[in-house]
Parts: C-alpha cells; sequence; structure tokens
C-alpha cells in the first residue's frame, strides 16, 4: 500500500473517532439538566409570620348620648386635647329641666300627704287611748265596740302612714332619675386625651341607640400615648405565633421608617366564622379565614394617628448558625422510591439511611431534596424546621457536605433520580461575565 493511502486512512480514522466523540458529548449534553446547585451551609434563620391592618389607640372612647335631644353647645374640635371632665357639648336641657320640676312637686305632694297620715295616726292614737281609759274606768261609760272601733282605726291610719312613707320614697327615686337624665345633657371628656372623631355639629339631633338602632356617635376620645396595630393573621400562622413576640412594622404614611412593637393580644375566634359567611352568602367552605393579633408599638411618635394602614412581620423564631437548604429545593416525592446514598462520610452515610423509609412506610408523600453526588442527582428525604425568608432549617437527612439541586422550580417539579447535572453559572459568576463583556471594545 502506497504511504499517500495509509496517511489518508488514517486521517479517516481519526475523524470517524473524533465524530463519534463528538456525537457522544452531544448526546450527554442533550441528556444533562442545567440546574443551579448550592452547598448545604449553617447559616442564621429567622421565622416570621406576616400580617397587615390598621393602627388604632390602645384606649379609647366612643361617646354617645343617653338622652335625645338637640346639641345646643359644642365646645371642641377635631384633633384637640381634653382633660377628663371638661365639657365637650350641652343638649337642651328644656324638657329635662320641666321633668326635675315636676318630680319636686311630687316629692312635696308625697311628703304632705304623709305628714296628713301622721297626723290622722295621731289622732286615732289618742282616740283609741281615751276609749281605752274609759272602758277601765267604768265598763257602763263606752261600749266595748267603741274600743275595738278606735284601736282598727289606729291599725288602718298606721298602715297609711306605711304606704305615705313608700310613696315619698318612690317620688324621690323619680327626682333622682329626673335630675340624671338632666345631668346627661352635659357630654363630658370621659378621659385625658385627644378628639380623634368627632360626627356631629350644633344643631343636630343626638340620637338614643336602641336594640335595632346603634344611635348617633358623637365623638371619640383617644390616648394616643399608647398606640397599637390590628393585624389580620391567616389561621396556618396562628399556631406559631406568641404573647411578647417582636415585630417589624411599615406604615404606609411612614415609607422611610420602620417601628417595633410586640405582641400584646391573640384571637381566639376568627374575625368572621364560617357560620357569619354562610349567613352573608359568601359560603363558609373555601373562605380565608383571619384572626386579629394586636401589637402594642413601642415609641409611636406624636404624629401617628389612628386608621392608618400597616403591613407587620412577626418573629416566632430564631436560630442561630443551624443546616439550612433553600426553600424551593424542597420537593414532593413518594415514600420508597429512594435508596441512601454511598457516601464517603461517615456521618452523611448515617444521616441518608436513616432518611430512608422502612417497608411499611412506603407508599406515602415525603419532602426531601435532589442530592448531587458525581453529577448525578438522588432525592433524600429530610426533616425541616423552622422557615426563615429564604431557607428552611434541615433537622436531619443532610449534612455540610452535601450539595442539593436549588433551581429553577420547573427543574426541581420533573427533576428525577439518577439525572445528570449540568450546573447553572450563580449570580455572581453572571455579573463578572457581563462586567467583562461590557469591558472589551
Amino acid at each position: 500500500m502506497k504511504k499517500r493511502t495509509k496517511i489518508g486512512i488514517g486521517v479517516t480514522a481519526v475523524v470517524a473517532v473524533a465524530a463519534l466523540s463528538a456525537m457522544t458529548a452531544m448526546s450527554r449534553n442533550k441528556s444533562a439538566v442545567s440546574a443551579t446547585i448550592q452547598q448545604v451551609e449553617k447559616r442564621d434563620l429567622v421565622a416570621i409570620v406576616n400580617g397587615n391592618g390598621w393602627i388604632r389607640a390602645h384606649r379609647r372612647v366612643d361617646v354617645q348620648a343617653d338622652i335625645m335631644g338637640r346639641i345646643v353647645e359644642l365646645n371642641v374640635r377635631e384633633g384637640q386635647a381634653v382633660r377628663k371632665s371638661e365639657v365637650l357639648l350641652r343638649i337642651d336641657p328644656t324638657q329635662y329641666e320641666a321633668a326635675v320640676s315636676r318630680a319636686r312637686a311630687a316629692v312635696s305632694e308625697a311628703l304632705a300627704r304623709e305628714a296628713q297620715t301622721r297626723a290622722n295616726l295621731l289622732q286615732a292614737e289618742r282616740a283609741f287611748a281615751r276609749y281605752d281609759q274609759m272602758a277601765k274606768a267604768n265598763v257602763n261609760l263606752v261600749s266595748r265596740q267603741q274600743v275595738e272601733d278606735a284601736e282598727t282605726q289606729v291599725a288602718v291610719q298606721r298602715e297609711m302612714l306605711r304606704a305615705a312613707t313608700f310613696g315619698v320614697a318612690q317620688t324621690r327615686s323619680g327626682l333622682e332619675e329626673a335630675q340624671d337624665r338632666l345631668s346627661k345633657t352635659v357630654i363630658r371628656a370621659p378621659m385625658d386625651g385627644i378628639v380623634t372623631r368627632l360626627n356631629v355639629e350644633e344643631g343636630e339631633t343626638a340620637i338614643v341607640g336602641t336594640m335595632n338602632n346603634s344611635g348617633s356617635l358623637l365623638l371619640t376620645v383617644a390616648d394616643l400615648g399608647i398606640m397599637e396595630a390590628v393585624l389580620r393573621v391567616d389561621e396556618t400562622d396562628l399556631p406559631e405565633l406568641h404573647l411578647g413576640d417582636s415585630a417589624a412594622l411599615q406604615i404606609d404614611a411612614f415609607p422611610k421608617q420602620t417601628f417595633t412593637g410586640r405582641v400584646t393580644e391573640i384571637g381566639h375566634s376568627a374575625i368572621r366564622s364560617p357560620e357569619q359567611q354562610a349567613q352573608q352568602g359568601a359560603g363558609g367552605q373555601g373562605q380565608a379565614i383571619d384572626y386579629e393579633v394586636v401589637v402594642r408599638l413601642d415609641n409611636p411618635p406624636a404624629t401617628l394617628r389612628s386608621d392608618l394602614s400597616v403591613t407587620a412581620e412577626v418573629v416566632t423564631a430564631k436560630r442561630a448558625q443551624v443546616l439550612s437548604i433553600p426553600i424551593i429545593a424542597l420537593t414532593v416525592r413518594e415514600k420508597g422510591s429512594t435508596k441512601p446514598i454511598p457516601q464517603e462520610d461517615p456521618a452523611a452515610q448515617g444521616a441518608a439511611e436513616n432518611a430512608v423509609p422502612d417497608d411499611e412506610e412506603r407508599g406515602e408523600d415525603e419532602e426531601g431534596v435532589f442530592v448531587v453526588r458525581k453529577g448525578k442527582t438522588e432525592f433524600v428525604p429530610v426533616t425541616v424546621g423552622v422557615a426563615g425568608k429564604d431557607h428552611f432549617e434541615v433537622l436531619s437527612g443532610l449534612t455540610e457536605k452535601d450539595s442539593v439541586v436549588a433551581g429553577p422550580y420547573e427543574v426541581i417539579r420533573t427533576l428525577e433520580a439518577g439525572k445528570t447535572v449540568r450546573p447553572l453559572p450563580s449570580a455572581k459568576e453572571k455579573g463578572k461575565e457581563e462586567a467583562k463583556a461590557e469591558a472589551k471594545p
């Protein structure tokens, strides 16, 4: 064979081997999954429950009228500071003053009737004493019937005096009631505070509340020195909350300021129960069930007002330097489909074996992550603890030497064990590449 022919055959063989290697590499790259890979690390975690609501004063009083009448004097304006017992407004007292006058006259009449009855009793007692003395001196001077009639008259007058005394007490009670109603024409401040709401003007009529009518709210006095946030919290977050938990609050009216506070009250019943939702046509099933949680603010500013919108993050737990994985890495697979990963580290091997369920537990869903070993994925069940903003605490199943698939979500959702993983560049690496690209002319 000629030398040129041999060279041609050798070149052809090399090209064929190179093509085959390229095709194999392309096939492998095609089957590989591109994903973000992160190593299991220790970090500080903070568990947070979110809620939104409004601001209110811790102590406030809604002032309503106990009597009906026209407002003839209004001494305050909204936003004004008032002292306890200060006169806020007056209701027309004319008819109530007349009622007091009638009650006083009734008392005077009852007292006069009592005095007359007392005099009649005295007269009857004297008559009975004379008849009795005469009968004892001489039985022929008065008859027995006359003595008995005189004695009966004393008993009658004595009972009439008791009735007259009760009549006096009754009319005096009526006078006190009339005076009380008259005193209610003057509305006084129930506490030191600020008039945060004024719903009436001079000349309007104050309406008394009844069973079917809440009546007219005249004004609200609140102590703005102690302010609190009333939050709506989902029922699923309620078990995580405790009295005394710290909170960070953002108030829409103060966008550049973060407020702090602590949980002081946790509702024991829903704001709107399923029964109420059903009665209102909302349908009790499938509706959100929220509970009221109160957070008292630390050092509220003097410019803070009631009814401002607020959002809050309540810290329910803290963990210092615990194993953690990204929240997105945690997924669910059917129990029994996993096997312990062979690992060189004895601690990691033991954690992997303990995470694999027994035969009795197979067939159910379990939480876990995809661990990357030698470029391939294996599903490992894990037990997680508190949830931070972006990471879960790992209680069992992993060690610091493990690396897990941490995204994207679509990849994790469909990922299977045994898949080859091609790491995606991190955000830091992407930033460096983009900086280099921009630096090139």
